[in-house]
């Protein structure tokens, strides 16, 4: 149970912490947040005063052990709930579905109603609020009061409507529920609108009830009277109030999955090995609540989340800790705009470098925050069906801070290559794993394979481990197959991760991230060709007025899976577009001639009339010879038969 004794430290901690800001502390225990819908006014007498249409906004209202974990209706929140539970009349407007204003049987249990609830909370504290909302409600009169100022809506039979046919003149509340399907007809119901109340008193600033500290403060004293036989709470090693049904909605609000449960007593949860949920595990109410609202509070804040799959790395005592599972921009560089990248001064000279300075001075930055006395929590969390059943720990890592910041300098560093992600975003550094599985995958990728690629490369990052083989493979491909049906940055973005991913997983080879002049390997080489013969083809088509692909754009895979057969063909296709050259761009063709004629020079015969495939390593080739070429074009862009083009600056 470390990971809930981590969670139950934070937020003892982050309640420590100055309110500033949004969302600056974990909500209080024993409530839950909400969307309303509805706000109701009302003065120190339980008059109405005003009541009105909210689009959707979180509230933080009081919730019993039941009504936080309902599913399907029965247990009253005991303040702000739905028109079917705060209001009498509700099944007098023609109310749809069964209402649970007063006391109420589920099975053969008699369980408390709305109206009980606040009673007997407004008889243990006698606040002012409570008083006032107890008046209004016990009238019986709330949605003939809703319908006088026009929030609530009835049909000419004088019931509740369940559809509005015309959009133009469609009510706000209409425009905010959901529509559901009640036997063959969708409806919907204004019984499922979420209530919040306003009570105005005289010399009281505060008429906001989820806002009101004595009205929480009051609920938890309350609350513990409710709660069930001590019991040991295996957190905390203490005899506690135990707690049966522990929280859901902890990614979302409409999160029904759970981390802890034990309720499904008919099925085959035991498995032969207990009898009953308390031998298996025990927490204490109060522990589970602070537990699982700091977890809320965390994923609200620095969590990252691909789907219902979600990763946070945090520290306890919350100092800040860069994000695990992003992109070195938008883990380190966020504040950069990576300019100096997109006008290409970085490019020409030693960019890896200059990356790694950068890199270190960040991390630096991180050192002096995250010491080795601080104790840095990554934690995975998924679920196999999206928002219901249990949700599974998938990651769960404790690590010193200095140990945190070094192995996400060595990914950063490892796996970094410059990186176009869109027409106006460059940046240098590593991608994050969603982008690598985007990468592997494709944009169209299944969420389940997308999820299962980032579970894998999270150790990576986290342990250090080898990146997935066939993972960079998968990647490498998808950059070889070309660029059919991709934008120009879409195959650039796939080129750059292939050559961050084949990079750092073959660190013993040191490959720069310039062009390296002096390496003679025989798929660099390749590589380094290609780049020149589409250099050349599409400077010839840019002069003629053409816009296609080069043969060799669209000969690069066959060029990676048969390079040497391959490149007699492009090299022959080149003869017409260096005739094309020659008469307008001779200085130009010279250079290309001469530059071809270097790089054919540095092969092993041998291997240069080898046709066996290529691997990752001939896409480093190629785009850094690719970035060379147009690199000296904006050097060289004085001299009208020196520029060089590439698809890109067309």
């Amino acid at each position: 149970m470390s990971w809930m004794q981590r969670l139950y430290e934070t937020y003892e901690l982050a309640m420590k912490l100055p309110e500033q800001g949004e969302n600056p502390r974990p909500i209080p225990t024993s409530h839950i947040s909400q969307q309303a819908y509805i706000e109701i006014v009302l003065d120190e007498k339980g008059q109405l005063l005003n009541a009105s249409v909210v689009n959707k906004e979180d509230t933080l209202l009081p919730a019993t052990e039941d009504s936080a974990t309902r599913s399907s209706g029965g247990a009253p929140h005991p303040l702000c709930d739905k028109i079917q539970y705060v209001a009498a009349d509700y099944p007098t407007y023609g109310g749809i579905k069964p209402s649970y204003f007063e006391d109420f049987k589920s099975g053969s249990e008699n369980k408390l109603g709305y109206r009980s609830l606040l009673v007997k909370w407004h008889e243990f504290s006698r606040h002012p609020k409570l008083k006032a909302i107890r008046t209004f409600i016990e009238e019986g009169r709330v949605v003939e009061h809703l319908v006088g100022q026009g929030v609530l809506h009835l049909d000419e039979k004088g019931k509740l409507c369940t559809s509005w046919p015309d959009a133009k003149t469609m009510p706000p509340l209409f425009k905010l529920l959901t529509k559901k399907k009640e036997g063959d007809d969708t409806v919907q119901d204004q019984g499922d609108a979420m209530v919040r109340w306003k009570v105005r008193q005289p010399g009281e600033l505060e008429d906001r009830t989820w806002k009101d500290k004595t009205l929480i403060t009051s609920w938890q004293k309350f609350n513990e009277t409710l709660q069930g036989e001590n019991g040991l709470c295996m957190v905390t090693g203490e005899l506690l109030p135990l707690g049966t049904k522990h929280p859901a909605s902890i990614r979302h609000s409409g999160d029904k999955a759970k981390l802890i449960s034990s309720n499904d007593t008919t099925g085959y949860t035991f498995r032969g090995r207990f009898t009953d949920g308390g031998q298996a595990c025990t927490v204490g109410y109060e522990v589970s609540q602070k537990a699982h609202n700091a977890l809320r509070w965390l994923i609200q804040r620095q969590a990252f989340r691909n789907e219902d799959q979600v990763i946070v790395s945090w520290e306890p005592s919350g100092k800040p800790v860069p994000p695990i599972a992003a992109n070195s921009l938008e883990a380190f560089f966020e504040e950069e705009t990576g300019e100096s990248l997109a006008n290409g001064q970085t490019v020409i000279g030693d960019i890896g470098q200059e990356y790694a300075l950068r890199l270190r001075k960040k991390i630096a930055g991180w050192s002096a925050k995250l010491g080795d006395a601080d104790k840095i929590v990554v934690l995975g969390l998924d679920s196999t069906i999206p928002g219901k059943g249990r949700m599974a720990i998938t990651l769960y890592r404790e690590l010193k801070g200095s140990e945190f910041l070094r192995r996400l300098e060595n990914w950063h560093s490892s796996f970094a290559w410059p990186q176009r992600y869109s027409k106006d975003i460059q940046f240098v550094g590593a991608p994050s794993p969603k982008d690598i599985a985007d990468a592997a995958f494709g944009r169209r990728i299944d969420p389940k394979l997308s999820k299962s690629t980032v579970n894998r490369i999270l150790p990576c990052i986290v342990d250090g481990s080898p990146i997935p083989r066939d993972l960079v493979r998968s990647v490498c491909i998808r950059a070889s197959t070309g660029r059919a049906g991709l934008e120009f940055w879409e195959w650039f973005k796939v080129l750059g991760i292939a050559c961050g991913l084949f990079k750092g997983s073959h660190k013993e080879r040191g490959y720069s991230m310039a062009l390296e002049t002096e390496r003679r390997t025989r798929d660099y080489l390749y590589g380094r060709l290609l780049a020149i013969a589409e250099n050349i083809e599409s400077r010839a088509l840019f002069l003629s007025g053409e816009k296609r692909d080069t043969n060799a754009a669209k000969l690069m895979q066959r060029f990676s899976e048969r390079p040497n057969s391959t490149w007699l063909l492009i090299r022959q296709s080149l003869t017409p577009y260096m005739t094309r050259l020659q008469s307008q761009r001779p200085s130009f063709l010279h250079v290309m001639k001469s530059l071809l004629g270097e790089v054919h020079s540095m092969f092993n015969t041998e291997e240069f009339v080898d046709d066996k495939p290529l691997s990752g390593e001939f896409l480093l080739g190629y785009y850094c010879q690719i970035k060379e070429l147009t690199s000296k074009k904006e050097t060289d862009a004085q001299g009208p038969d020196t520029d060089i083009t590439v698809q890109e600056e067309e």
